[in-house]
């Protein structure tokens, strides 16, 4: 309807050999990415190779603080869907909660009887909550991943495993399950895309910070609260290291129009916002002499 040619918008099909050739080809001047980190840092190196640009959005390791002063009731739905929405396949899906002793106990009984209600099934069914996986591959690394936090000493309220029965013949659909941990367990650390919530307590807000904090991934994060106190703390420089910060709202939120992207392994990239379309753009200085003289640079004076 607006004669705009062929070839603005291409779509091309693929596995890992379409990242390598836009990575590797010349004529790319600028990649935007998202995917692991695993990913990104192959990619990144590609790239900066042939000395192009790339914009990064990786991994997540998303937490939600559980303050003392939080809504639970509200901050359950933010934390379920969070955790369970798309099968916990999405960059923001909330990967660790960090609950206040005090509501520890409250809250992880509400979580357990959120999850007994969940109905896993085929997506296009509104009335399910839970999807497939990807492929069978992902359910590899899901069903690993809880062998690894069981060895490590995790212990589970809600169990996993894959479902069986009529409608589920992939094999891919998977329980969404609950461990409770400490955040330096190893496959706490690792970011692992299917629903595995982990859950562990804190006592001091700063703590709850510096647990949040203190993993490779810097996407989102979020504090459910009702103290303003709290939630500017969690806003500041002291606060979350990540480059999305909510308050009262779930990590996996709609950012449309918001800088998205994160910091350390997140990869520092920005795929929105205001500013965003800088980074897809060519920059050129321009100077013009409208004058009969030339003048010089820092006022050297170069006579002939």
């Amino acid at each position: 309807a607006n004669n705009v040619p062929e070839g603005v918008n291409c779509l091309i099909q693929g596995g890992r050999e379409v990242g390598e050739w836009l990575s590797n080809d010349t004529r790319i001047p600028l990649v935007s990415a998202t995917g692991s980190t695993r990913m990104g840092k192959a990619l990144s190196a590609a790239v900066a190779a042939r000395l192009g640009k790339s914009i990064l959005e990786l991994g997540g390791n998303n937490a939600i603080i559980i303050s003392k002063d939080a809504d639970l009731d509200m901050s359950l739905i933010g934390c379920v869907f969070g955790a369970v929405g798309t099968a916990g396949q999405r960059c923001t899906s909330t990967r660790r909660l960090i609950i206040h002793e005090s509501v520890y106990d409250a809250f992880t009984a509400k979580l357990v009887k959120a999850y007994d209600q969940l109905k896993i099934g085929n997506p296009l069914d509104a009335t399910n909550h839970v999807g497939p996986l990807i492929d069978q591959d992902a359910v590899k690394m899901y069903l690993n991943a809880i062998e690894q936090c069981k060895a490590q000493g995790g212990q589970f309220l809600v169990e996993g495993g894959v479902v069986n029965g009529a409608g589920y013949e992939s094999g891919c659909y998977v329980k969404p399950c609950i461990a409770a941990v400490t955040n330096e367990l190893s496959i706490v650390q690792h970011e692992t895309f299917a629903p595995i919530l982990y859950v562990m307590k804190y006592s001091h807000l700063e703590e709850a910070i510096a647990m949040q904090n203190n993993v490779p991934q810097g996407l989102s994060s979020a504090i459910m609260t009702l103290n303003m106190r709290e939630a500017e703390l969690f806003l500041s420089a002291n606060g979350s290291d990540c480059g999305i910060a909510n308050v009262n709202i779930g990590t996996s939120g709609a950012e449309i129009g918001g800088a998205f992207g994160g910091e350390k392994e997140t990869g520092g990239g920005r795929e929105s916002g205001s500013d965003a379309w800088k980074a897809y753009m060519r920059r050129q200085t321009n100077t013009i002499n409208y004058g009969n003289t030339l003048p010089l640079a820092q006022g050297i004076q170069f006579d002939f």
